[in-house]
């Protein structure tokens, strides 16, 4: 045990920087896999805790007010409703700004779909005109208990009473009205009903609402929601965020799992002879695999367990959304579960492939095996002794037939190396496509800047000189949203008619054409996946007793609604309703113009008859990925260093047999250093064109997998720049040629009596 203690403290000292960079790629390994597993349980948990204690519907239905909505309590398969309760449309202001609301009228609280308090009260008729809002409605106008809220356009005040959490789909500006619950004499004319209604079974849901639209007819259901997309919705970028951290910490886990066998292999070569003395004074094959097992486990422990620690201690203080998904992370039931299991798991992992290469280890026989006098393929292929012929630099020449003297090693060197330089552009990738959605929003589906509704007070013709006004607005598209439902009546989708055949809307197409002619139209991809068709179907939809019929001739990208959206020009759904008029307006901005400030100017322009809002980002809600990407990057670049090491190591040593024959032909310290340095450039230089020949396509299959998964649809991935590209290889390789300098000297100025030694 003390001669195995001794070896094991003396390879320490021989590689602190390699043992250092373990450690420390491990703990960042575990780190991001803590993080993604507590942004997995904050993605899911915080709705689902809301829906279990509010009784939550799991199908939610507007319908018109003259419906019979309380019909649909004696259907098979719904165990209890909500409601209807009647509903009314308005716009609510605040010293915060406007947001779209939807007002529901109840007395006291519902058993089903039970709003839950987070702050204040609930309502009372001792406060005729007190409301309670949904908390991100409230978030949103800045409001708590005890203010003030007035509607646009009228002298009607609210005060809001309380603030509750509910599992409906949550207030998303531009696109959803936030919940408003007041008293039933406050909904004084509604101009709709709302039901949920709570099911036996809740995988029956698409079911339940083709019974309740044959119950109340087509012509009586305004929209659908469902607890699936509510609780879609509130994952929202968590989840999206939690699989990146996930997918790069098990990437950055096989990646280094990889770096610690090539490490070892190269040392098990290095010291063959040292090996076999071992055996030779009486240690077992099984003591000396232990000796680097043991050795690289403590390693991996002693990372993991810091990370561990680091993130159970100081991950709640984070700033922003991960602080914020640890702190919920920690008091869920599977936390400590956990916080044990994937820490072991990555330590098992790496223990796994350091037996792997320790096993060689005990494979060495205990009496020496003379090296060959020469290494196979040793000699200098036709390519190498004509670049010497036509005077190309012997250090050149010699180090890049030596870094590929030997295929299988070199090849290995260079795959291990290129794995976390292929992630490394995968990360970059994914950066670059975040921002491509701020600076070319029109290339990503986001070909405006705002969205504008307009009250019945003012005229189409009214409306668009008011917006055309302004200075910094180039085009004001006007357009009609409506939702739809589909066929076979479990669903319902948007329908958007946008500009006109004079002035079309400029879609974001990422396959097809655009819709020019009568009854065409462009649809998301999660519209077609939801209906399971293609580009070039016909499809049938109801708005209300209304069918409309268009062909999708293109696939366009839809970053709202999940992408299940189908869009056509005004022209065509004004073709079945000649009275349709425009009740939203797209605005195009003039480059370099502040959408929040040409808001402000609108609005106030509008006198209380314009409801502006800006267009919601999907990349908004991912900031938090490039503090990711950025740590992802270093433990990556950490991965990579502990390769590049190993392939130096392996290079000084293996060369020292031929420091001899390269003093015999004249060549001086300097050039011998030259040729490995050569050597570990070159392998660096194919590391790095193999990673970029892998990486990008990779990066696009990745970024538009998770596009389409998402409902925006693929053709949103955007590699790195050129530039960034090179920058990139460049480092890489001046890098290894860097890090490779100094060994390299070293060993060509070593005694000649100390080169023999090491050959013998």
């Amino acid at each position: 045990m003390r001669a195995t203690l001794r070896w094991a403290h003396s390879d320490l000292r021989t590689h602190r920087g390699e043992a250092l960079f373990l450690v420390l790629a491990t703990a960042g390994i575990v780190a991001s896999l803590l993080l993604a597993t507590a942004l997995f349980g904050y993605a899911t948990n915080p709705w689902q805790r809301v829906f279990t204690q509010a009784h939550g519907a799991h199908v939610t239905l507007h319908t018109t007010a003259s419906a019979d909505a309380g019909r649909l309590a004696d259907l098979d398969g719904v165990d209890a409703v909500a409601g209807p309760y009647p509903t009314s449309s308005l716009t609510l202001a605040s010293r915060a700004g406007r947001a779209s609301a939807e007002l529901r009228g109840t007395s006291a609280r519902p058993e089903v779909g039970r709003p839950l308090l987070a702050s204040g009260r609930w309502l009372d008729p001792a406060t005729p005109d007190g409301v309670v809002l949904e908390s991100r409605l409230a978030r949103a106008l800045l409001t708590a208990p005890g203010d003030t809220l007035t509607v646009p356009g009228t002298a009607r005040r609210l005060t809001v009473v309380g603030v509750a959490d509910s599992a409906e789909p949550r207030y998303r500006p531009g696109e959803r009205s936030g919940l408003v619950w007041a008293l039933p004499s406050a909904v004084a004319a509604p101009d709709g009903q709302v039901v949920g209604l709570r099911l036996t079974d809740p995988g029956d849901t698409g079911y339940a609402v083709q019974r309740a639209v044959t119950e109340l007819g087509a012509g009586a259901i305004g929209e659908v929601a469902t607890w699936q997309q509510a609780r879609a919705e509130a994952q929202g970028d968590n989840r999206l965020l939690g699989q990146v951290l996930g997918l790069f910490g098990l990437g950055a886990l096989v990646a280094a799992g990889f770096a610690v066998h090539g490490a070892i292999a190269t040392r098990i070569r290095g010291h063959l002879r040292d090996i076999s003395i071992l055996k030779a004074i009486g240690f077992t094959p099984g003591q000396v695999v232990r000796v680097f097992l043991i050795q690289h486990l403590l390693y991996a422990l002693l990372g993991a367990v810091a990370a561990a620690v680091l993130t159970e201690a100081l991950g709640s203080g984070v700033p922003g959304r991960l602080g914020d998904a640890v702190a919920v992370w920690q008091g869920l039931p599977g936390h400590t579960v956990a916080l044990f299991v994937v820490p072991v798991a990555a330590v098992l992992f790496i223990g796994a492939t350091t037996g792997l290469a320790a096993w060689r280890a005990g494979r060495v026989p205990p009496v020496p095996v003379p090296r060959p006098a020469a290494a196979p393929a040793g000699r200098l292929t036709g390519v190498a002794r004509r670049a010497l012929g036509a005077r190309v630099p012997p250090a050149l020449v010699l180090g890049w037939h030596k870094a590929f003297t030997r295929r299988p090693r070199a090849l290995g060197a260079v795959a291990r190396l290129a794995l976390p330089l292929l992630l490394i552009v995968v990360a970059l990738s994914a950066w670059t496509t975040i921002d491509r959605f701020h600076s070319n929003p029109e290339r990503m589906g986001l070909p405006t800047a705002l969205s504008v509704r307009a009250d019945a007070s003012l005229s189409d013709r009214e409306t668009r000189a008011l917006l055309e006004r302004d200075p910094q607005v180039a085009a004001a598209h006007p357009g009609v949203e409506v939702a739809a439902l589909v066929p076979g009546q479990t669903a319902t989708i948007a329908l958007r008619g946008l500009g006109t055949r004079q002035e079309p809307y400029p879609f974001t197409l990422a396959e097809g054409r655009a819709a020019r002619g009568p009854d065409e139209a462009v649809a998301g991809q999660g519209l077609l996946d939801l209906l399971h068709v293609e580009v070039g179907d016909w499809v049938r939809m109801t708005v209300g007793d209304q069918p409309q019929i268009l062909h999708i001739v293109g696939r366009s990208i839809e970053p709202e609604n999940a992408g299940r959206v189908i869009s056509t020009s005004l022209d065509t759904l004004r073709a079945n309703d000649p009275q349709l008029r425009p009740s939203l307006y797209q605005l195009r901005l003039e480059p370099g113009a502040d959408p929040g400030a040409v808001a402000a100017r609108l609005a106030g322009a509008g006198r209380g008859h314009l409801d502006v809002h800006t267009v919601a980002n999907p990349a908004d809600g991912l900031s938090p990925l490039r503090a990711v990407v950025l740590g992802l990057v270093a433990i990556l670049a950490l991965i990579g260093l502990i390769e590049l090491l190993t392939a130096i190591g392996g290079t000084v040593r293996e060369g020292e047999r031929d420091l001899l024959a390269l003093k015999a032909i004249g060549l001086s310290p300097r050039q011998i250093t030259a040729v490995t340095v050569t050597a570990t450039a070159a392998t660096a230089f194919a590391a790095v064109l193999l990673a970029m020949a892998l990486g990008l396509p990779l990066a696009h299959w990745l970024i538009d997998a998770q596009g389409r998964s998402s409902g925006i649809g693929a053709g949103i991935a955007r590699g790195p720049s050129p530039a960034i590209l090179v920058l990139l290889g460049t480092a890489a390789v001046l890098g290894a040629a860097a890090l490779a300098a100094l060994p390299a000297a070293r060993a060509a100025r070593r005694r000649l009596a100390d080169t023999l030694s090491a050959v013998a």
